[in-house]
């Protein structure tokens, strides 16, 4: 039997996504319904009433992007060079963005920051960009089934993680700064998934006044722009997975979890 499941697959919308048809596929047949939870993404709650060996669900979404120029934006006066301080209007809604609270900054982090600590006066998108191109090319990217997120300290000591786990040490550090930083899970176009069946992709967003939520996927070192999809963000990144849910039946009874992700340009 099948308890319900939360699926947080639907794109957001806003001024730079627009979700022209969608449709939500489940089997065995389920009730599904719609709410928005405290960050604002659209989940659909499934419910489920007969017994089954096997899960299904299929979700086919055709968007409009419009986020074309990502460069295209200015930043208020007192924010353009690094270091800044947010208003007190900022920083009353941006404070739960602002909290590392996993662990002290000891070891291999400790050294990661101050290779950044000493920029005074640089740019705030030039820092931010060039930790995420650092990230890029002194990092290798793997495919990791493991759940959950490496911590800041293993990612560096093993120089290699998921798109996850590289968010994760951006927002990580960007948070040491006293930057705003939210996780962000959704879809990435590029060329392996016109054609291969992927998987969901994961990067940073960082509150730049004047800009407001800015992406940086330190995956491939970009800002995000139109071949990045967002569809749920999160303080943390345990708390966005696309599918979420549990299961109970006999004894011994186990089960495997097969994932497709496919982003054409129409």
């Amino acid at each position: 039997m099948l308890g319900p499941h939360k699926l947080l697959l639907r794109p957001r919308e806003g001024h730079d996504v627009r979700i022209e048809r969608a449709t939500l596929t489940v089997s065995p047949t389920a009730v599904v319904k719609w709410h928005r939870d405290e960050y604002d993404n659209s989940v659909a709650v499934a419910s489920f009433s007969v017994p089954t060996r096997r899960l299904s669900i299929v979700s086919e979404v055709s968007i409009a992007h419009y986020d074309e120029w990502p460069l295209d934006f200015l930043l208020e006066d007192y924010a353009v060079l690094f270091p800044f301080i947010y208003n007190n209007e900022e920083y009353q809604a941006l404070a739960p963005y602002l909290q590392n609270n996993l662990h002290g900054n000891d070891g291999l982090f400790a050294a990661w920051l101050g290779r950044f600590s000493q920029r005074s006066g640089i740019q705030t998108y030039g820092l931010l960009n060039e930790i995420s191109q650092t990230i890029r090319s002194e990092h290798q990217y793997r495919v990791r089934e493991e759940p959950g997120v490496q911590s800041v300290e293993d990612t560096l000591g093993l120089q290699s993680g998921s798109c996850r786990d590289f968010a994760w040490l951006f927002m990580y550090t960007a948070r040491q700064w006293g930057l705003a930083a939210r996780f962000v899970s959704g879809y990435l176009h590029a060329p392996s998934t016109e054609f291969d069946y992927g998987a969901t992709h994961a990067w940073a967003e960082i509150y730049l006044p004047g800009a407001g939520w800015k992406g940086f996927d330190p995956t491939v070192g970009e800002l995000t722009a139109t071949h990045h999809i967002p569809a749920a963000v999160s303080i943390m990144p345990e708390s966005v997975p696309p599918v979420s849910g549990h299961f109970t039946g006999t004894g011994g009874v186990g089960s495997t979890l097969n994932v497709r992700v496919q982003v054409k340009s129409v």
